[in-house]
């Protein structure tokens, strides 16, 4: 089994459809959720990928993929002071929640968010210097599209930087992640927003997502180069980058 069958419901709709609806049912509780299941933890990566974007050249134009809440698209807004950042995603209910947030955050001037396809993105080739994603490549129906998607959009040179949460390669942590995954996360998603199916579906990706070699064979094979994978916190975070060349 591929990341591409797992879904979220047993039903006869497309897995972008399963995805769409899932995110808008938990939107109202995700960021609170995420930093829960996550310890928080989620910030201090999100951060680090940003710094491994940044440091040969920080990007005027950024594309943030999967952008859900925003959170990534107002962290890097606050890191790269001069971008300007699109973020693009399915679920109307999480771009909502993102929405509210960019205005708190006062930065509407730099931010849009806006729904759409992110294995068609509707953006001329050559538009960003960069384009991220956190933690929303386990929900495309296809990795490779949405991996040659990217590439696309990507100017010369341009940086693409991949946070995707991956499974520790060694004991103690790999058996103790693996139960994590596969009975607290679910218990407490059901505790905190009474939507079980929507998180069973979430532990199931994260076993069933390419990570390490395989992911970067994909990146590879959507015509990125330089690629490089970096681990963080024993494994449960991979963070994967690499540049288009022409």
């Amino acid at each position: 089994m591929s990341v591409e069958t797992v879904t979220p419901y047993d039903s006869g709709a497309s897995k972008r459809e399963q995805i769409t609806h899932a995110f808008d049912v938990i939107a109202h509780r995700y960021d609170r959720l995420n930093r829960i299941l996550s310890l928080g933890i989620d910030r201090g990566w999100r951060r680090r990928a940003l710094r491994l974007l940044a440091q040969d050249a920080a990007p005027d134009r950024v594309l943030d993929v999967a952008t859900g809440t925003a959170d990534f698209a107002i962290l890097a807004a606050r890191l790269l002071p001069h971008a300007r950042i699109t973020g693009i995603d399915l679920s109307a209910g999480m771009l909502a929640s993102g929405r509210a947030k960019v205005l708190r955050a006062q930065l509407c001037d730099r931010i849009d968010l806006m729904r759409g396809d992110c294995l068609a993105l509707p953006f001329a080739d050559g538009s960003f210097d960069a384009v991220t994603v956190a933690f929303g490549v386990r929900n495309f129906e296809s990795i490779a599209a949405g991996l040659a998607e990217m590439h696309r959009v990507l100017a010369p040179a341009g940086r693409v930087v991949i946070l995707e949460l991956s499974q520790p390669e060694r004991a103690p942590m790999r058996p103790l992640f693996r139960f994590y995954l596969r009975a607290v996360m679910p218990l407490l998603g059901r505790l905190f927003s009474g939507h079980a199916r929507e998180y069973r579906y979430l532990p199931a990706s994260i076993e069933q997502v390419p990570q390490g070699e395989a992911m970067l064979d994909l990146l590879r094979e959507a015509g990125f180069d330089a690629c490089r994978a970096v681990r963080y916190t024993f494994g449960v975070c991979s963070c994967y980058t690499g540049r288009r060349t022409s």
